[in-house]
């Protein structure tokens, strides 16, 4: 069983902003056969199968500061192995519109995945990281993030949206040598 996790804020004022990338990215790469969302687990959960494996999506509900509570939940109550995880989230140290798949690393200035570092207690899970930078060196990290896209990144983060799918759906598929030539594009 895999596990896809998609960073953001929930609430209608996110919606849109910098820091909500993983949700949208997570939503949009999800088949047409998923179910849910339940609330449950502090997180939306939706249940898919893609390329015949049963996959497992999280939308932490706990704000980005707390998401790893909800990542813990759902890997403990269904037993699965951190090497099974992708977790998908913005990064203000890439470019807008560049992907970065990694097996291990660490947290970074990120808070989410800060959160899911310490209760997971370990480094070793996946993840995708949606480049919404560079940061504008006048603004705090805070304000950034929640800001939205101009326009014009809007349109360079939309189009990036295909190619994380398909390194989504290659990570699940275990065909990670694909996923990372996607990402080098």
């Amino acid at each position: 069983m895999k596990l896809v996790v998609g960073l953001g804020n929930p609430g209608n004022e996110y919606i849109g902003t910098r820091h909500n990338v993983g949700f949208d990215v997570v939503l949009s790469s999800m088949s047409d056969q998923a179910s849910g969302p339940v609330s449950k687990f502090q997180g939306n959960l939706y249940d898919d199968c893609i390329g015949g494996k049963k996959v497992i999506t999280l939308l932490p509900q706990t704000f980005m500061n707390l998401s790893g509570k909800s990542v813990r939940s759902v890997i403990s109550f269904y037993k699965i192995d951190v090497g099974n995880i992708l977790v998908v989230y913005d990064d203000f140290d890439i470019n807008v519109g560049k992907l970065r798949l990694r097996q291990s690393g660490s947290a970074g200035t990120h808070n989410g995945m800060k959160s899911i570092v310490q209760e997971l207690g370990t480094t070793m899970f996946w993840r995708l990281r949606i480049g919404i930078g560079p940061k504008d060196s006048t603004r705090s990290v805070s304000d950034f993030v929640l800001s939205k896209f101009t326009n014009t990144q809007s349109a360079e983060i939309n189009s990036v949206f295909p190619m994380a799918r398909e390194v989504i759906s290659e990570w699940i598929n275990e065909d990670y040598n694909h996923a990372f030539r996607l990402c080098s594009l």
